[in-house]
């Protein structure tokens, strides 16, 4: 099992910037992507940003001028820097890892953009 903990969301102004962290644990195996989804009320679960075991990145067209996804191996920690944020930003945002057949998610962290 691997367990995936996340933190950094919070209430943010538009225009401010936001640091998430996913921290995993338990038995990691390699190779897996670690990314980063998020669900806005009313919508579906949605790709925001991947990072594969040996960095390659993926993002979403709206946020890849934006945010900047990267990992710490020796941490097993996936960051997501969330810079210029929008009210469309608002969201839960989930940490995924997968690999192998095998998918994890965590709990959640809210980021809140609003004035």
């Amino acid at each position: 099992q691997v367990q995936l903990v996340e933190s950094g969301g919070g209430l943010v102004q538009p225009g401010g910037s936001l640091r998430l962290s996913c921290a995993a644990s338990g038995s990691i195996f390699r190779p897996h992507v670690m990314g980063w989804y998020r669900q806005a009320p009313g919508k579906q679960r949605e790709l925001v940003a991947t990072i594969s075991s040996s960095g390659s990145t993926n993002y979403k067209d709206s946020v890849k001028d934006r945010f900047t996804i990267s990992r710490d191996n020796a941490k097993n920690t996936v960051y997501l820097q969330m810079n210029s944020l929008k009210p469309e930003d608002m969201a839960v945002y989930y940490c995924r890892l997968s690999g192998l057949g095998r998918n994890y998610w965590g709990q959640g962290t809210q980021v809140t953009v609003s004035s």
